[in-house]
């Protein structure tokens, strides 16, 4: 007989179990943990990130993450809880630093609310195109601008210390800061142009 203190709580170690499972490729026990935990998770990226349509983002990576990773998963290490509400932590800081660096781009914001679906899956198909357009910018600036940029937009940190993360003027930073601003909306209003210009061809 166990010991009190022993006593499991009802559904205690399930979700370590199914973790194991989802490891072992088992698809049902996916579908259970996201019954489980996805109501949970979504509640709580949304409250975060201010948005449902993100929150959804969020939620959606963190099972195709533990369909991936379910195997590295140690339970010595911690809850299973724990850790998948530990990955979408993760994500929702990456989102927010996506936004911040879009906000100080100076891209339009993509409405958050959208009244129908099909509309929705464009706005959706936009906003990675765009996304990925940003990563291409970043990747083609000058490393002094990029690391600028992101020292700005994603650390938040002020000019001075910038300045004297990579070692140059204040003045010098600032217009590090205004010519790679230019350039990725530049990059990324090209990008744009030449969706619709493949989407008119499309249609």
């Amino acid at each position: 007989m166990q010991a009190p203190d022993a006593v499991e709580t009802p559904g205690q170690g399930e979700d370590e179990r199914l973790l194991a499972r989802i490891a072992a490729g088992e698809q049902a026990a996916l579908v259970r943990l996201i019954d489980r935990h996805g109501r949970g998770l979504r509640l709580f990226a949304t409250r975060y990130l201010g948005s449902a349509d993100d929150a959804e983002d969020v939620v959606q990576d963190v099972f195709v993450t533990v369909w991936k990773r379910a195997g590295r998963f140690d339970p010595a290490r911690g809850r299973a809880t724990t850790w998948l509400y530990r990955i979408a932590a993760n994500r929702c800081i990456d989102m927010r630093r996506w936004r911040s660096l879009r906000v100080f781009i100076g891209l339009d914001e993509v409405a958050e609310t959208l009244p129908a679906a099909g509309v929705d899956a464009d706005m959706r198909l936009a906003a990675r195109q765009e996304l990925a357009a940003v990563r291409h910018g970043l990747a083609r600036l000058p490393e002094r601008q990029r690391m600028a940029l992101l020292l700005r937009a994603v650390a938040d940190l002020d000019v001075p210390a910038i300045a004297e993360v990579i070692g140059s003027s204040t003045g010098a930073v600032e217009q590090l800061l205004v010519r790679a601003r230019r350039t990725l909306r530049e990059h990324t209003t090209d990008v744009r142009a030449d969706n619709k210009q493949e989407e008119g061809r499309l249609r």
